[in-house]
């Protein structure tokens, strides 16, 4: 039970509760849906954010997490790390551990709440390494939902590092591209127009990768239930 937890409790504890509700079928689970198992324990990720919520905000000792290299407590680490004094070369140092789809979506989440995220995603994108690029991709996606004061500049603007990567071939990093594309295009409506018009440059390309990140795009950006969103919102 998290009743066991609370705001006071240790790094020590977390983990030591954490591996209480460890679970192998879970972990085959995970496996089967691409998610690297080594450093998870199989815990779903409802009791994280339970626990993230019991626990309250410790910066400090949300690195004392993430030092353990357990998956579920890096998760609850970046829902409990202060976004404030989270500095770039922190996002730097956890980014360069990344190893599997899962661990980068949902830490990036954190990546955008920082003062860092614009400089973060042009760095991530350059970088060769397979889950820091999905990284800057992710993060565009996560930007694209929760920063909701942007101007939409911001997000035309990351159209053409949008473009430029959408020839990585890499399952990881093409999902994630096609994510943060789909994401931007169903932020406005003047970005649906910017953002389709892309999507089905893509899907006309001769690159297959290109093809199939654009065609998907396209498929949903003009669902008729996105675009009666869109012309709600104005």
């Amino acid at each position: 039970m998290t009743n066991s937890l609370s705001p006071t409790s240790t790094a020590a504890e977390i983990l030591a509760y954490l591996h209480t509700l460890a679970s192998e079928a879970n972990r085959e689970g995970m496996r089967r849906f691409g998610i690297k198992v080594e450093r998870a324990l199989g815990i779903p990720h409802g009791p994280q954010r339970e626990i993230a919520r019991k626990i309250k905000r410790n910066h400090e000792r949300a690195f004392e997490l993430w030092e353990s290299g357990i998956v579920e407590a890096q998760f609850i680490a970046s829902a409990t790390v202060d976004p404030k004094r989270f500095s770039a070369n922190d996002a730097r140092t956890w980014a360069s551990t990344f190893d599997s789809w899962d661990i980068v979506d949902g830490v990036t989440d954190l990546f955008v709440d920082t003062e860092h995220w614009q400089l973060l995603i042009a760095e991530f994108a350059e970088d060769e390494r397979e889950f820091v690029r999905r990284a800057a991709f992710a993060m565009i996606a996560w930007a694209s939902v929760h920063r909701k004061k942007e101007p939409d500049a911001t997000f035309e603007n990351l159209l053409p590092l949008i473009e430029r990567h959408s020839g990585d071939s890499r399952n990881f990093v093409k999902k994630a591209v096609n994510w943060a594309l789909r994401q931007i295009g169903k932020r406005s409506m003047s970005l649906h127009a910017l953002t389709l018009a892309l999507a089905e440059k893509l899907a006309a390309s001769s690159d297959k990768t290109e093809r199939w990140i654009g065609r998907d795009a396209v498929r949903e950006l003009t669902n008729p239930k996105i675009l009666e969103r869109l012309a709600k919102r104005g």
